[in-house]
């Protein structure tokens, strides 16, 4: 795998294994995740919303042509928590 990190450790059985870094803590942190701490600025229902907003603005074809459903083809995915 080219520009991934990999980290190299042996088992308790002697054998060598290797992990993705980005698994581990010896990955650094991505800015991105550290400044959002697991936050979003928009609620799914605001999205959804705008979504069928901007479906009613463009012709109810704001999907693409694949598809005529537009907002309705949205999925909403809640966490695990």
């Amino acid at each position: 795998m080219v520009g991934v990190g990999l980290v190299h450790y042996t088992d308790d059985s002697g054998t060598l294994r290797t992990i993705r870094q980005a698994f581990t803590s010896v990955a650094a942190v991505d800015s991105f995740a550290r400044v959002s701490a697991g936050r979003s600025a928009f609620r799914v229902s605001d999205l959804l919303a705008l979504a069928a907003l901007l479906d009613s603005l463009d012709g109810g074809d704001c999907a693409g042509k694949d598809s005529d459903e537009g907002a309705k083809s949205v999925k909403e995915i809640m966490p695990h928590v």
